[in-house]
């Protein structure tokens, strides 16, 4: 399978320089000497793709009263651009999801957005024809071995939420994480239990609670990002 999902524009390819905190990157542009800020939209580590040297890609911010006038886009890994701007998430799982052809829970007949369960905020609930599915969203750029992985760096709220889901499985309602795997080299998903072993525990336990996982694999080819299908979920170690 491959279709396309989204087209994503890019105006400036640059040299990542550094990264002075999680938000703020430092690239230069060609034929610039002064490196320009970058909003880096991902908190995660991304030490793979943001390292001093590499390639990425960048666009012009919409606001001008925005610091920085540049959003990082992508980033050169392994034979491939790699999508970073965590803010696309919703967007691209919004139209797979409402796209019968390339949605992992099939047709959907309504879709909620930014839904409230407890303290947290999930992506979405879904009415399918077999009852709701309340959906939360994961990006993962991180790949060892063909083997794709979340998180890259420690996530509290991740934990959160995964945990939400659960809860909500074994409420008698159906409860699914949708992570989309933006490095095409994967061939399977797994919880990084290396980084963030707490994630992978409340993880496997949601599994075995019965919420359901789709790794999407996905593949950037500026400007188009393309839906490769779904890979398999690892076993638990």
């Amino acid at each position: 399978m491959r279709e396309k999902v989204a087209t994503i524009p890019t105006d400036a390819e640059g040299i990542f320089m550094e990264r002075p905190n999680r938000f703020l990157g430092l690239v230069r542009l060609e034929g610039e000497e002064q490196p320009v800020g970058v909003h880096v939209h991902d908190p995660g580590r991304l030490r793979e793709i943001l390292f001093p040297g590499n390639r990425v890609l960048l666009r012009r911010a919409s606001s001008k009263k925005r610091k920085t006038k540049w959003d990082l886009i992508a980033g050169y890994c392994e034979g491939h651009w790699v999508l970073v701007h965590s803010g696309y998430h919703r967007q691209i799982a919004e139209t797979m999801l409402r796209d019968e052809r390339l949605s992992p829970l099939g047709r959907v007949e309504g879709l909620q957005a930014e839904v409230t369960y407890q303290s947290s905020r999930l992506d979405f609930v879904a009415e399918t024809p077999k009852g709701p599915v309340w959906i939360e969203t994961k990006g993962c750029t991180l790949c060892e071995r063909g083997v794709a992985l979340f998180p890259d760096a420690p996530t509290t709220r991740g934990k959160r939420h995964i945990n939400h889901l659960r809860e909500i499985r074994l409420s008698g309602e159906r409860a699914a994480v949708v992570v989309l795997v933006f490095r095409p080299d994967s061939t399977r998903f797994e919880p990084n239990a290396k980084t963030d072993p707490a994630f992978a525990e409340a993880f496997w336990s949601a599994v075995d609670a019965g919420v359901e996982v789709y790794p999407l694999l996905m593949e950037f080819e500026p400007p188009e990002l393309f839906y490769r299908g779904v890979i398999p979920l690892g076993e638990k170690t």
